[in-house]
């Protein structure tokens, strides 16, 4: 299986530990809203994003669904279910269509989980989803609609400017009607800076500030 070898993961192991991981791997493709496993699920794969983007989310017992975060290639897939053997905490859903990379997690452990460079990639990936967890966390509980704007605004101006607002209002977890409507206040109230054609040109880091 050549893309092995291009994972950045095992790009540390020699020819025939990259044919053995072959052999307990396979591919799988998906298409876009396709479920890759439900909340409450159990595996016994350790599951690799080769291609697209997946979606991770939860759905409260009203059936809101709450968004948590997005993952993209190369990427390990909710990796923390195997190592703690509990079922997925949330759902993940494909935003378009693509393949996963599907390894037997029993024999991994086995045969791979003594290479330095895999554990650590591995430790690295989960502290990266504990803290878009506790992202997730903080914009769905603790703050409030200005300031969940406000803060993202703050932090991620140049994705705040080249996505669509329906996106941003789904990862901060409200309605695109609210992030509209706080998006006209701060325009007026001079927290978004706009030039002469209307356009979001910047931003008033203090007057944003203080709706956090």
């Amino acid at each position: 299986m050549e893309i092995l070898k291009f994972i950045h993961f095992f790009m540390g192991l020699d020819e025939a530990k990259i044919e053995r991981l072959a052999q307990i791997s396979s591919k799988k493709a998906f298409k876009k809203g396709e479920i890759l496993f439900y909340e409450g699920d159990t595996s016994s794969h350790l599951i690799i994003l080769l291609k697209g983007t997946i979606e991770i989310y939860k759905t409260a017992p009203s059936g809101k669904e709450i968004y948590i975060h997005e993952i993209r290639p190369m990427s390990f897939v909710a990796e923390a279910v195997n190592f703690e053997n509990i079922p997925y905490p949330a759902s993940a859903r494909f935003a378009s269509g693509g393949e996963v990379l599907k390894i037997d997690y029993e024999k991994f452990v086995e045969e791979f989980l003594s290479e330095p460079e895999i554990c650590i990639s591995i430790i690295k990936s989960i502290s990266a989803k504990l803290r878009a967890l506790e992202f997730a966390f903080e914009n769905s509980v603790v703050l409030p609609s200005e300031a969940k704007i406000s803060k993202f605004i703050i932090e991620n101006f140049d994705i705040f400017t080249s996505s669509k607002h329906i996106k941003i209002a789904k990862i901060l977890n409200i309605t695109p009607e609210t992030f509209s409507r706080t998006i006209t206040k701060f325009k007026k109230s001079g927290a978004l800076l706009v030039d002469k054609d209307g356009e979001i040109s910047g931003f008033d880091r203090e007057k944003l500030e203080k709706f956090i």
